[in-house]
């Protein structure tokens, strides 16, 4: 028996993670790469913004992100802080919408037996930060809201490090850590929508229903003409998808859920007449609209809401001095870069017994560690909640800022420590095994 043989009880085990597809494995390496240069771009904007916010010229900044545009009689007279914040965001969470929904019907979640995992993973590591945050802060009533700060991972920045970092690590684990995040996501969409809606306008509402419903049904009646056509996409559906998103707005519910909405309704997989009779297998209309917009979100959206948030006035070293002193950061800061991890690497090993699975043999747990310390990686939906819980320009919302640059930068690190050392590990062992190759060949 070598050294990675299960025990005989164990030998009928599932393995965790599961491996995908080589079609599967080949769609989500395009999708990290994607996101790779939108993490990029992502802590670029912050740097920038943050410099910007911070320097003689501050007040030219503060100017450009106060500009209003857009029809005062619709409500859609917003700044442009605002109009990141819950326009450009909606095509982060369109993507999301569109990610969701091909998991569950032909991904890795649409089965209960792979689903759970990653599923519970995701809420230990919405639920540790949230009890650990209120366990430092929320003493302070007026500190009780940013409890949901922390709960959110930042695919696109984690990416980056990973990429960075884990070259050689097993496609497995990069696997895990992208779906990990995108329920990560589905859970922040529900929070978004529960607690951060203070009053429901119910006639925008209903508008913005029947107009979701509708795109949906030319989404799915007209799945091959979109398929075929990109520029139908962009004059037809999406003036639909921007009217559900102004009334959604209108509504009192966070004009994001629109996209995550939108994404719903986009079909996934072809219709049988039309495999039957075309032996049409290749991607589904969801996967073309991905990666169309994929770009859109990871090179644009994204980076510019950054930007418009990000830049926060810290005031120097005491300034730094007083947010790290606050409970608020401290609550933050705890909960990223301790409540992550420990949720998500303990609720996993928990699972893992319960359920009868088996760690995959090419895997340390060490890993799942690393993968734990990047989900303490929060940036876009971390900073949209902080948005969300306080008032800009109030001190709470400065110091939830500087908590999730900070915590995000000593994550980033620790995975970098931990998966980096665990990566030359990896690097040894195939360059062992290209060595017994290449000798077994000359022989």
């Amino acid at each position: 028996m070598n050294a990675t043989s299960p025990p005989p009880s164990d030998r009928h085990a599932r393995l965790f993670p599961f491996r995908a597809s080589p079609r599967e494995a080949s769609r989500i390496g395009s999708i990290l790469r994607k996101e790779t240069v939108g993490g990029a771009l992502l802590v670029g904007a912050v740097v920038v913004a943050l410099i910007w916010a911070n320097s003689p010229w501050a007040a030219g900044y503060e100017a450009l992100r106060d500009i209003e545009l857009g029809f005062a009689p619709w409500h859609l007279r917003l700044s442009l802080e605002a109009w990141a914040a819950d326009g450009l965001l909606a095509v982060f969470f369109f993507l999301v919408g569109l990610e969701l929904k091909r998991e569950f019907v032909a991904g890795d979640l649409r089965r209960f037996g792979t689903a759970i995992i990653p599923i519970a993973a995701a809420a230990g590591g919405v639920a540790v930060p949230a009890l650990i945050y209120t366990a430092i802060a929320a003493h302070d009533p007026a500190l009780r809201g940013g409890w949901a700060i922390p709960t959110a991972t930042d695919i696109a920045f984690a990416v980056a490090v990973l990429a960075l970092i884990g070259s050689r690590l097993p496609s497995s684990l990069r696997i895990f850590l992208l779906t990990l995040a995108v329920v990560d996501d589905l859970i922040a969409v529900a929070i978004i929508a529960i607690f951060y809606t203070d009053s429901i306008h119910p006639v925008p509402l209903l508008a913005a229903v029947i107009t979701i419903v509708g795109y949906g049904a030319l989404a799915q009646l007209g799945r091959r003409f979109f398929a075929a056509r990109p520029a139908a996409a962009w004059l037809i559906l999406l003036p639909i998808g921007a009217v559900a998103w102004a009334f959604m707005h209108a509504s009192g519910i966070h004009a994001t859920i629109a996209g995550v909405l939108l994404g719903f309704t986009v079909p996934v997989l072809h219709r049988r007449r039309d495999r039957d009779r075309d032996g049409e297998d290749g991607p589904g209309l969801a996967e073309r609209f991905e990666h169309r917009f994929r770009p859109l979100s990871a090179g644009i959206a994204v980076p510019l809401f950054a930007f418009f948030s990000a830049g926060v006035a810290i005031g120097g070293a005491k300034g730094f001095a007083a947010a790290l002193g606050s409970p608020l950061t401290l609550g933050v800061m705890a909960a990223l870069v301790i409540g992550k991890p420990v949720g998500i690497v303990v609720t996993t090993w928990l699972l893992t017994r319960l359920e009868r699975v088996r760690l995959d043999p090419a895997l340390r747990w060490v890993d799942i560690v690393g993968v734990g310390l990047l989900g303490g990686i929060g940036f876009t939906v971390a900073l949209l909640v902080d948005d969300l819980s306080f008032a800009s320009g109030s001190p709470e919302n400065a110091h939830a800022k500087v908590a999730i640059f900070a915590a995000s930068i000593l994550s980033a690190i620790l995975a970098s420590i931990v998966l980096g050392s665990r990566n030359r590990r990896y690097r040894r062992a195939e360059d062992h095994e290209d060595g017994d190759a290449a000798r077994g060949g000359s022989e």
